[in-house]
């Protein structure tokens, strides 16, 4: 069994309320859900307007496939225009922890 976990820092663009935070965010955290079938949520920066910390994990019995899964969604919160990626921090846990 091999466990991932994604943990993107964002600078979101012209956000000026938690609700228009809110309106970036959830479909960032719904897309992955729904492409990727990870856990994901925002995880802290609740209070900043303009930050947000998405984390998500994922579950498989292939390492190969966790990895490719990870860097697909590593490249789909990239390629969103509306955030910028500040950091990525990327953890593996395979049978051998």
């Amino acid at each position: 069994m091999y466990v991932g976990t994604l943990s993107f820092d964002l600078l979101l663009g012209d956000v000026h309320s938690l609700k228009e935070k809110r309106s970036v965010v959830r479909p960032i955290v719904a897309e992955l859900q729904r492409k990727y079938a990870v856990s994901a949520a925002e995880v802290d920066h609740m209070d900043l307007h303009r930050r947000a910390i998405i984390g998500l994990a994922m579950v498989s019995g292939d390492a190969a496939h966790l990895t490719d899964v990870l860097d697909r969604c590593e490249r789909l919160v990239a390629g969103r225009p509306e955030v910028e990626l500040l950091s990525v921090r990327r953890r593996f846990h395979g049978d051998d922890d």
